[in-house]
């Protein structure tokens, strides 16, 4: 069991967001699970856990400063196949595919959505 239930990013531009996100996430077996109303798009394996969705509020969608959403990934392959997807996709580079200090085996890249938010995909097994 994980502690959340699931995440929201806002979106500014729905399809440019789900041609992003299918990108950077199907390397990762997380599926786009289809339309959240007129307004997002549900993410999971099996159940939906993310979602990318117009604000409710109807102001633009902004990224939180500080904020990063960490996706797992199963083999260094996976990470470098996320950073590949997503920035094939219209995203941009927050941090190459490499090695991370914090943990021996910790290997990680990032990126940035097209509406700013940070996501990051980690693996932590051996090579």
């Amino acid at each position: 069991m994980t502690i959340f239930t699931h995440v929201c990013v806002g979106a500014n531009d729905l399809e440019k967001s789900r041609e992003f996100y299918d990108a950077a996430l199907a390397p990762l077996g997380i599926n786009n699970l289809g339309a959240f109303g007129e307004n997002g798009y549900l993410y999971g394996v099996d159940a939906p856990e993310f979602l990318i969705l117009k604000p409710g509020n109807g102001e633009p969608a902004c990224h939180a400063n500080g904020g990063t959403i960490g996706f797992a990934a199963k083999t260094r392959d996976m990470v470098h196949a996320f950073h590949a997807g997503g920035m094939g996709a219209g995203g941009t580079c927050e941090g190459e595919p490499g090695p991370r200090t914090f943990t021996p085996t910790s290997y990680a890249a990032y990126l940035r959505d097209p509406d700013g938010n940070k996501i990051t995909s980690y693996c932590f097994a051996d090579e």
